[in-house]
């Protein structure tokens, strides 16, 4: 694997685990794809240093088990803006 590939996947567990962010706001923040930041930190990253591969799995799990919540207030927060857009 190459030099850069292995500390992008770094820089990017770092901001996720410092952050406590999701794939998407890390793929936004670096300007790269959710596929890339999601195999950057799955796989790459476990090759590289897994310790920190383990810590950015942790954060990660965590939004996936909160999505569905987050997923429920954005719809909420659309239907409520629409409502008051509409008087």
């Amino acid at each position: 694997m190459k030099s850069y590939i292995e500390e992008r996947a770094m820089e990017i567990a770092r901001y996720i685990i410092d952050n406590n962010t999701t794939v998407r706001q890390a793929a936004r923040h670096f300007g790269i794809s959710k596929s890339t930041v999601h195999k950057d930190v799955t796989e790459r990253l476990a090759q590289v240093n897994p310790s920190l591969a383990a810590e950015t799995r942790k954060v990660l799990d965590v939004n996936k088990s909160e999505r569905h919540i987050r997923g429920g207030l954005a719809t909420k927060d659309k239907y409520l803006r629409e409502r008051t857009s509409h008087r």
